[in-house]
């Protein structure tokens, strides 16, 4: 069936273009004729029962092969009735009982058809036409634009978004094609005039000049038949002029348009009253037939009563409001309480940074964030959904998560944020005017400057950096230090059906035989709290099914997934120049590492030192003057200990040193060089020195 479906419109049109050449006789044409009555009328009652115009997107193939189809039979018709005198039985019965055997009944209801075609339908379809497709092509970036802000805010998913898209696409294909099918239909009315005038005059001369018949004989057998013709012809081309003209001017509805209108019109009860009564009231002219008027007037009386008082709408739509849930329904209530996992807010005067009219990309500049954190760190950054917030300050934006605020910053219009070089300060920005600020997450000194200054600031050597950037670079530092709680259940489960679509026994063996997906979840959040990457998910998995079956104690299953992880942990740590892989180290004297080893105790939230507080702020104290003293020389230092030491060591630190990562020793591999930057004492600092590892 389907290959038939595929090969019917291909034959069909090749049959077309042979009934061009090819002479078909009568009862052919007959068959042919109503075939194309009847698919006229197909194509109008389609058109009519649609609810929207895309429900009938192949109309404007349709209207050109039938249009071909229609010329189509002209020409053999043409060729039968020049030919025999004689072209089948419908055209002979428009031609003499249809019209009563009159030429010039003929030819003045033959005029009236191409009056009502070309003059009204197809001028006017033709003309909708134009209008919807300029409108349509005009209001693409308009409704992309929603459909990106409704993606980023979270109202819809990727894959509804790439519906509506093709939607989109789709509706100002339609439009344009419609444009110029239109003018098929128009040219088809013009076509009509030429053939039939073309006929009368060849019929006529064919029958007195070369077969010498009598004038009325002539008239009565090819003038009435090429009359027969073209009425046969014009009643399927005003049948899709009609299509195409409701196609075109037929609006988006839940319904079809019969009973669009046979609703919209009965839906209040005054105007069918006063067109009742109006109706009456014309009985009163003299000389006007009363019966018509009354019959009339009271079937509008008589429909008014039949529309119940308190069900007519007070807006447009009474059906659409209907079908709206009640605002104290638990469904709406369940949906206002909702809280946004990510959510940036900005201040009504900042609103072009999200409008494309205005140059503004942000929304677009989230989207390619969200794309680089994943790639990143590996989980999948929820919809940030942006608001404007007339409570905020002027030119400020707040990034909020799980509705809680957690970073504000500003964003003045027409500036852009110079930022010093570090040795430098604001001494390179002195001679440029502008607001003095600090670079949002960096904490670098900058200013905020007239936009047309960029270049000149540049040129003293600052890095200039425009609005957007300035909310996505704060926006992508916020995501990482909170990914661990944007990490939900539901993520983890997510990315563990992309694991098993590719490594399907690695997580059969590990959940939920082992583990369960909420133990997994504290493992991978752990390991984003410390800033490593869980991108690879598949040795982080192994590595966790064979530590699960010897245990379950969270700070294991954290340093097995560490140790699988292997260089990865080391890598965005490493520098130096040339090939040379060097890592930055701050160390724990042997003395000290063994007494907090000694003073370890287990807690709910892991191992953690129970040691002498004097003892813990000289360890802080030392630690914070290596890592100043790092910043200075440019370098990032990473703290070592034992592996077993590790967990507690990064729960001692965190919350005074939360930049401090802590590595044990065994995940210094990968690096050609380990430089030490200090080891921290029970009493003293050590003097800072170099150890060359092998790679």
């Amino acid at each position: 069936m389907k290959r038939m479906t595929q090969l019917g419109v291909p034959i069909g049109i090749v049959f077309i273009v042979v009934m061009l050449v090819v002479p078909l006789p009568a009862m052919v044409l007959d068959l042919l004729i109503a075939l194309n009555i009847t698919g006229a009328l197909l194509i109008l009652l389609t058109a009519i029962f649609i609810n929207k115009p895309l429900d009938f997107a192949a109309f404007p193939a349709v209207i050109l092969v039938m249009t071909l189809f229609r010329l189509a039979l002209n020409v053999s018709a043409t060729r039968l009735v020049l030919l025999d005198g004689y072209a089948g039985k419908v055209i002979d019965t428009f031609g003499h009982f249809v019209v009563g055997g009159s030429l010039i009944v003929g030819m003045i209801v033959f005029a009236i058809l191409l009056v009502i075609q070309f003059v009204v339908i197809t001028n006017g379809a033709g003309r909708v036409a134009e209008v919807g497709a300029r409108f349509t092509l005009d209001a693409m970036p308009g409704k992309q634009m929603a459909i990106d802000a409704d993606l980023n805010s979270g109202l819809i998913t990727e894959e509804q978004a790439r519906t509506r898209r093709l939607e989109v696409h789709a509706e100002a294909d339609f439009y344009g094609a419609m444009d110029g099918a239109s003018k098929f239909v128009k040219g088809d009315a013009i076509a009509a005039i030429v053939i039939t005038l073309v006929n009368l005059i060849g019929g006529f001369g064919i029958g007195v000049g070369q077969k010498g018949m009598p004038f009325g004989d002539a008239i009565s057998t090819y003038s009435l038949l090429s009359i027969g013709d073209g009425l046969v012809s014009q009643i399927p081309a005003l049948l899709l002029s009609v299509a195409t003209g409701l196609i075109v001017t037929r609006a988006v509805g839940d319904q079809d348009m019969g009973s669009d209108i046979v609703r919209q019109l009965t839906a209040r009860r005054t105007p069918l009253r006063v067109a009742g009564f109006a109706a009456l009231a014309l009985c009163l002219i003299p000389g006007l037939p009363k019966l018509p008027f009354i019959i009339a007037g009271g079937l509008m009386l008589l429909a008014s009563t039949r529309i119940d008082e308190t069900s007519e709408p007070v807006a447009a739509d009474a059906d659409a409001l209907a079908a709206l849930p009640s605002p104290d329904s638990p469904e709406v209530l369940a949906a206002e309480i909702q809280v946004d996992p990510l959510g940036l807010e900005l201040s009504p005067d900042i609103i072009d940074l999200v409008d494309p009219n205005a140059g503004g990309d942000l929304l677009e500049r989230v989207k390619a964030l969200r794309r680089k954190v994943a790639s990143d760190i590996g989980i999948v950054v929820p919809p940030v959904r942006t608001r404007d917030n007339l409570d905020l300050p002027l030119r400020t934006y707040a990034i909020k998560l799980f509705g809680v605020e957690v970073a504000r910053g500003e964003s003045p219009a027409g500036t852009v944020l110079a930022i010093g070089a570090p040795e430098l300060g604001q001494s390179g920005l002195g001679s440029i005017p502008g607001e003095p600020t600090t670079e949002p997450v960096f904490g670098l000194e900058a200013k905020w400057i007239p936009a047309e200054l960029r270049n000149q600031a540049e040129l003293s050597g600052a890095t200039v950096v425009d609005r957007a950037s300035v909310i996505t670079t704060h926006l992508a530092e916020v995501v990482t230090t909170h990914a661990s709680r944007l990490l939900g259940r539901e993520d983890v489960r997510l990315l563990t059906d992309v694991v098993k679509r590719s490594h399907p026994v690695v997580v059969d063996e590990l959940t939920p035989a082992q583990l369960s997906l909420g133990e997994v979840q504290r493992v991978l959040q752990t390991l984003l709290d410390e800033s490593v990457s869980v991108r690879d998910l598949v040795r982080i998995y192994e590595a966790l099914s064979l530590k699960a079956t010897s245990t379950k104690d969270l700070d294991a299953l954290v340093e097995a997934a560490r140790q699988a992880l292997g260089p990865a942990i080391v890598a965005p740590y490493l520098g130096g120049a040339g090939e040379e892989r060097t890592v930055h180290v701050i160390s724990l004297e042997p003395q000290l590492e063994q007494q907090l080893l000694e003073d370890l105790r287990p807690s709910d939230q892991g191992a953690v030192v129970a040691m002498d507080p004097e003892l813990g702020q000289s360890m802080l104290n030392q630690l914070t003057t290596f890592l100043s003293e790092s910043e200075n020389r440019n370098q990032r230092p990473v703290l070592v200990c034992s592996p077993q030491l590790r967990p507690a060591v990064r729960r001692l630190v965190r919350p005074s040193l939360h930049q401090l990562p802590v590595l044990a020793y065994t995940e210094l591999v990968g690096a050609d060089q380990v430089r030490s930057v200090g080891v921290v004492t029970r009493y003293s600092v050590l003097e800072p020195g170099a150890i060359q590892v092998a790679g």
